[in-house]
Parts: C-alpha cells; sequence; structure tokens
C-alpha cells in the first residue's frame, strides 16, 4: 500500500508546497544508544499517505506514520520517544535495545488569497494579505485594471471572462477568496462559483441589502442555505472600517481569523444575516 520512493525529501517538500498539498515530515533528533537508523534520519507523509524517506522501519515507522497523519490534520507538531527494549525488538524483528526520539512537524503550504476585482480595494487587500503572508492572486475581467503595473507584487494577475478563468485556479482548504468586483452583477458570477468550492474562506463586499439581493438571487438559481451560510458577507471584522486601506486590514484579520479558528472568524451570513430576525424576514 505504502512505498518508498527514490527522491530527495526537501524537494519534494519544495514541489508539494507549490501545488498546495500539505504533509508532515518526522525527523529524529535524538539516539540512545543502538537503534535500525541514524540521528537526523527523515520521513516525509503526504496527505495521501504515501511515504518518502525512513526512519527505521517497522513498528515504529508505522507508529510515526499515524502521528504523521494527525499533524496533517491538526497542524500541531508531536514529539514521539521510542524504546527498542526486548519486547519491541522481537515485534520489530529488530535487536538494538536503544532509544529514540522523533519530532513529527507540519508542512503547510502558504495560504492562497484569490482576490476577485482589480479596483481601489483590492490594491489595499493584496498588499495587506501579502504582508500577512498569504499568496495573492488578483483576477478580473479588464486587462487595463489586471496587470503587473497595479500589482506589481502579487503572486499573479489574471484577466479574462470570469467564468474562462475559474478552471485555471486550482482552489483547496488552503485558499480565501475575497470578491469586490466592480458590480452587483460580477460579484453575483463569482460567488455563484466560489459557493461550490471547498475554500476555507470566501467573502464579499457590500452592505446587507446587497447581500440579501444577491442570496435571494442564487438561492432562485437552485444554491442551497447551506452553501451560502458559510460566506462571510458583509465581510471583515467590524472595526467601524471606511477606507480602502482600513477595508482591507479588516477583510485580512477576519481571513487570519479563519486561519488560526479564532472564535472572531465565524461573522459569516449565517451571523449576520440568517440569524438576524428583521433580515431573515426579507429573504423570505
Amino acid at each position: 500500500m505504502l512505498k518508498f520512493e527514490a527522491m530527495d525529501v526537501y524537494e519534494e517538500i519544495v514541489r508539494l508546497r507549490r501545488r498546495g498539498q500539505k504533509a508532515a515530515l518526522a525527523t529524529i533528533v535524538d539516539v540512545r544508544g543502538s537503534i535500525p537508523s541514524y540521528e537526523s534520519a527523515k520521513l516525509l507523509v503526504r496527505e495521501d499517505g504515501s511515504m518518502l524517506g525512513t526512519v527505521g522501519g517497522g513498528c515504529v515507522e508505522a507508529e510515526v506514520w499515524n502521528a504523521a497523519r494527525e499533524v496533517i490534520e491538526t497542524e500541531r507538531p508531536k514529539h514521539l520517544t521510542f524504546n527498542l527494549g526486548q519486547d519491541a525488538a522481537y515485534d520489530n524483528g529488530l535487536i538494538c535495545g536503544g532509544q529514540l526520539d522523533v519530532f513529527v512537524e507540519p508542512v503547510i503550504p502558504q495560504p492562497r488569497a484569490l482576490i476577485f476585482g482589480a479596483g481601489h480595494i483590492s490594491k489595499s487587500l493584496a498588499k495587506v494579505a501579502g504582508l500577512a503572508g498569504f499568496s495573492v492572486t488578483v483576477v478580473d475581467d479588464r486587462e487595463t485594471f489586471a496587470n503587473r503595473e497595479r500589482f506589481p507584487d502579487v503572486e499573479e494577475v489574471l484577466a479574462g471572462e470570469y467564468e474562462e478563468l475559474f478552471a485555471r485556479l486550482a482552489v483547496n482548504d488552503l485558499s480565501y477568496i475575497v470578491i469586490v468586483t466592480r458590480g452587483h452583477r460580477d460579484d453575483l458570477r463569482v460567488l455563484r462559483w466560489a459557493a461550490g468550492v471547498t475554500a476555507a474562506y470566501v467573502a464579499m463586499i457590500g452592505s446587507k441589502r446587497k447581500v440579501i439581493s444577491v442570496i435571494k438571487e442564487l438561492e432562485k438559481e437552485g444554491l442551497s442555505r447551506e452553501q451560502l451560510e458559510r460566506v462571510h458577507a458583509p465581510m471583515g471584522l467590524d472595526i467601524g472600517a471606511v477606507t480602502p486601506e482600513e477595508i482591507a486590514i479588516s477583510v485580512v484579520a477576519e481571513m487570519i481569523a479563519v486561519r488560526r479558528k479564532a472564535q472572531s472568524s465565524w461573522r459569516s451570513l449565517s451571523k449576520s444575516i440568517f440569524e438576524d430576525e428583521r433580515l431573515r424576514a426579507l429573504l423570505k
């Protein structure tokens, strides 16, 4: 089921990060006595369970693999200690008798901010998101706005019809989608797509009245309430933001809260609209 590959662990880590895939790296950090491997030996476990490298094989490696799967899920490191005494040696078929410590750390790709719309708010959003550690892609259907002159420091700038560009965007649970296009109709086009992908965060600019209007249209098209409930709209933490720069800070702060699983992040539609009795009545 699991196999080893003749590939450099560090090169594979770079490849996985570029593809937006998680992994866990296990390293023998301390050795006492005789073991079937060596200090600094490494085992890389990918999201799909496949492995690269080894920390010695046997039951030790099986336990490290299980720990690595947990580390990938929680994104928190673990420290393991193994005693290869006579009982363990018999079970493993390894007559060593030493001890070893293994440190298992998460390998998490850079989170990606997908900003739809290349207007004045997007310029501030791209800058703040980049400073906060997000890889930024700006998407707009106007080449006069979506270009390197306006966004020199982002990872990628895409210009074209939104529906044609969606297929080029690899979205996963490390993706953060922010919809700030030039108008209601374009916001609707992007949200129609975004509501059905597996992004960590989907947010849309606009007043509650505008958001309600968009939701009504999408529900008429057949999108479920469950799909729409996870959208953060109006977007951003409520800090009284007014200027493009302040709005950018409030939105990126909310993205960070989602990323770090902070309680302040759950200001989604389910909180701001669906659970507001007066606003909920407007959705009927």
